[in-house]
């Protein structure tokens, strides 16, 4: 049997496409997050800026 189309991996790849890049108020971190409401993963702030 054949398939076509995405599964798991094909959604996961385009939502680290669609990532932006953030950079945390509080401690500093920068990372990428596919989140409208992004959250950082060092401190768990939520005072967060697009970089």
């Amino acid at each position: 049997m054949c398939s076509t189309g995405g599964g798991p991996d094909v959604e996961w790849n385009e939502r680290l496409k669609a990532s932006k890049r953030y950079r945390c108020k509080d401690c500093e971190q920068t990372f990428e997050s596919p989140s409208k409401r992004p959250m950082c993963p060092s401190c768990q702030s939520e005072d967060v800026e697009a970089v």
